[in-house]
């Protein structure tokens, strides 16, 4: 009789160990997913870049620094890596992009340009895509650190070689508020 409650405790401890290192690992997978969702619609903005510049310069020349500005931030965050690299050339390169749009502003047939707007739609659209992205990865993050240093799983972590991860955050907080555009 003892010897089948030993065995039947033991391969209930075996079923909740895999259990709960199933649960970690799937975690773990579901924030690198979601991690390349992000890079993906970073990917799809840095995309759009090329032909908004090219549309803008038509139109405003001499606003070479800006189109400079705009160039060497898409570059910055096509090299990035990691998740603090990444949100740091994220946020360098919406800094720029709010530039080139300020310069846009300033032109009114530019403003009306039907490839201008088609561009600027796009790029709306891509920029929610981008936040819905950075949500879905810190929701899959809160998951999984709060599975890490909750118990019991807690005590089995350092089996299953999960480790915390960090949260996507912009790195400066002049790029966390919204800009304040004037057209007096």
């Amino acid at each position: 009789m003892w010897t089948f409650i030993v065995i039947a405790v033991l391969v209930l401890l075996a079923i909740y160990l895999v259990a709960t290192y199933n649960r970690l690992v799937k975690a773990n997978v579901a924030v690198d997913e979601a991690f390349a969702q992000i890079e993906v619609q970073l990917k799809r903005r840095s995309d759009l870049i090329p032909n908004l510049v090219s549309t803008v310069k038509g139109y405003a020349a001499h606003e070479s620094g800006t189109f400079e500005k705009v160039t060497a931030a898409r570059a910055f965050a096509e090299h990035a890596n990691g998740v603090a690299e990444v949100a740091a050339a994220d946020g360098q390169l919406t800094q720029a992009l709010r530039g080139l749009l300020a310069v846009a502003e300033a032109y009114p047939d530019l403003k009306a340009s039907a490839n201008f707007l088609s561009l600027q739609e796009e790029l709306s659209s891509t920029e929610n895509k981008v936040a819905f992205s950075r949500q879905f990865y810190n929701d899959s993050v809160r998951t999984l650190n709060s599975a890490i240093v909750t118990l019991p799983t807690k005590f089995f972590v350092g089996m299953t070689g999960v480790h915390a991860r960090d949260f996507y955050e912009v790195p400066n907080e002049a790029d966390r508020n919204t800009p304040t555009v004037s057209f007096e």
